[in-house]
């Protein structure tokens, strides 16, 4: 919220970006779990004298955020998720410092997963995967909370059962209709969360790890459709509509989906010289690309959603 400043509105935050943090588990039986996660973390707070006076007494030292995430981490003594370790961060900011009045942190989750070696689960080996885990989490020195995960970098291609058509043509359009493309897009999801005060959170443990894969399982259900006939997209806006719709109807504690998915075009390859024709395009032979590509995004949202 702005302040009044010498006959200005005046609006301002701090904090400390890009925090690397990987924290283990180690189970009795010799199993271990292993995140990491890159945090960020913005103060709101009363801390204007800092800028209108030379006076710093009231602010917190981004360099004091930093080791703070690593501290909670230690604190951590029993595997959680990443949006329970978000709001954790968050409540020691707004609990601790007289100043801070709303804590927001952001958080990204690389993908360690474990390795699966002659059919069995490694004890304590991982590999890189792909998509990311995204965390925000706002709250305030009432107790408020505002709750966001999602997902980046969710890369998906089908090959078939895809098409557009019945677009506007006018003197500028060269693209022809089709009903027989590929698909392929990186999907960037959030998903704002109905719990609007810390004690409304569930208390049960690994709730939103669990949340997080359900959502993402609903979102590549939707998108491919049955495994053995897959399901026809008449345009990126139609599937991506319906992904968001199945998402909000499949799970009550979501209000609001926003999903960005870009059309990464795959181009058919046809090739010709004064000889003929060298490659005669099949739906078979593509030309992958990367841009230009269409920029699709939308939101929906409950009617009583603030997102």
């Amino acid at each position: 919220m702005a302040e009044r400043v010498e006959g200005f509105n005046f609006e301002q935050r701090h904090g400390k970006k890009r925090v690397r943090v990987a924290r283990v588990w180690k189970t009795k039986e010799g199993k271990h779990y292993v995140v990491e996660w890159r945090v960020s973390i913005s103060l709101l707070s009363d801390c204007v004298n800092s800028y209108l006076r030379d006076d710093n007494s009231d602010i917190v030292a981004t360099d004091t955020m930093k080791n703070t995430v690593y501290a909670k981490a230690k604190e951590c003594s029993e595997i959680l998720s990443v949006e329970n370790f978000a709001i954790e961060l968050a409540k020691h900011f707004i609990s601790f410092y007289r100043q801070v009045t709303t804590a927001v942190v952001n958080i990204v989750e690389k993908p360690w997963e474990r390795i699966i070696m002659d059919g069995q689960p490694h004890m304590h080996g991982f590999k890189l995967g792909s998509e990311r885990h995204t965390v925000e989490a706002i709250v305030k020195k009432s107790g408020a909370l505002q709750l966001t995960s999602g997902v980046e970098g969710l890369s998906v291609l089908k090959t078939t059962k895809s098409g557009f058509e019945g677009f506007i043509r006018d003197k500028y359009t060269a693209l022809p209709e089709t009903r027989e493309r590929m698909l392929a897009t990186e999907v960037t999801g959030l998903w704002r969360y109905s719990y609007e005060s810390l004690s409304s959170v569930p208390q049960k443990p690994l709730y939103f790890m669990e949340r997080y894969d359900d959502v993402k399982r609903v979102l590549l259900e939707t998108f491919f459709g049955p495994p053995n006939v897959g399901v026809y997209s008449p345009s990126v806006q139609s599937t991506l509509y319906q992904m968001a719709r199945t998402t909000l109807n499949r799970f009550p504690d979501i209000d609001c989906v926003q999903l960005k998915m870009p059309n990464i075009h795959f181009l058919p390859v046809n090739i010709s010289n004064t000889g003929g024709q060298i490659v005669k395009f099949n739906d078979d032979v593509y030309l992958p690309t990367d841009e230009p590509h269409g920029s699709i995004q939308a939101t929906l949202s409950r009617f009583w959603s603030k997102m």
